[in-house]
């Protein structure tokens, strides 16, 4: 375990970027989706693909408080779902074919099973740097009230 290698960014996470090239891959097919779906199955796939990176990048922004960290990730896992109901949506109307409904369902399933992996290790990403507070003294308190008193 001591030849793991901790992302500095939240970019360098695997399941973001596993994340981004299913957002992509979801907007390409998108395109062939039919212009009447452009405001109801287009833009809801499109938003649900898009909010797992985005949730994951929030993810790491919290990584200082495990439950806000496990939060965004349970956010970004309940997009992860919303997009195969999506891709289930859009295989029952015919605008993807089955083999694409398959890819699409194993991408998400295997970002679901990364997010997964995260949660159940999550002390591993908010290490106790992130639990202490990284200002020393309160130097801009000049004086307490009842010094002024004085």
């Amino acid at each position: 375990m001591g030849d793991l290698v901790f992302a500095k960014s939240f970019q360098e996470l695997v399941v973001y970027q596993k994340a981004r090239r299913l957002q992509h891959e979801i907007f390409q097919i998108t395109k062939t989706f039919p212009r009447d779906e452009m405001f109801s199955l287009t833009d809801q796939i499109r938003r649900s693909s898009r909010s797992v990176g985005a949730n994951i990048a929030e993810a790491w922004a919290k990584r200082r408080y495990d439950k806000h960290f496990l939060s965004k990730l349970t956010d970004a896992e309940g997009e992860e779902f919303e997009t195969q109901h999506w891709v289930g949506t859009a295989l029952d109307c015919e605008y993807i074919s089955q083999a694409q409904a398959k890819t699409l369902m194993d991408k998400c399933e295997e970002i679901g099973r990364m997010l997964g992996s995260m949660m159940a290790k999550a002390d591993l990403f908010c290490g106790e740097e992130y639990k202490v507070m990284r200002e020393s003294v309160a130097e801009y308190f000049a004086n307490s009230p009842d010094d002024a008193k004085n």
